[in-house]
């Protein structure tokens, strides 16, 4: 899978996930919301960061934040659909979006790490 895919796929959640921010805030959410921005937007960040890796071994490092801060917001996303600040429709679209995310994270961990095996 292309590291392109990623990079793109990371940023269109990111936008989602502004775009439930605001939307959380004119439901008077404010602390869960706050986490869900950073955790959910922090994905797409430390991913344009291990683009620029010094290293291989810095990249996987950069790409296991990245799937840390995807598993994170899935959680926010979880716990804000359970207290019903989100519908089961949004809480669906945007849980599919991050787990498609954070899998593509995780095979490109694999991948990079099966390959710094082979040589």
């Amino acid at each position: 899978m292309s590291e392109d895919v990623i990079k793109i796929k990371s940023f269109s959640f990111a936008i989602r996930i502004v775009n439930l921010y605001k939307t959380l805030n004119t439901r008077s959410e404010y602390v869960m919301s706050k986490q869900i921005l950073r955790s959910g937007t922090s994905v797409g960040a430390n991913i344009r960061e291990a683009k620029n890796a010094e290293s291989k071994a810095d990249f996987i490092h950069k790409m296991g934040i990245s799937q840390k801060e995807a598993d994170e917001t899935l959680y926010w996303l979880e716990l804000l659909q359970a207290t019903s600040y989100i519908s089961n429709e949004e809480f669906l679209s945007l849980n599919n979006d991050g787990v498609e995310v954070l899998k593509l994270i995780k095979s490109i961990i694999i991948t990079s790490k099966n390959n710094i095996k082979k040589t």
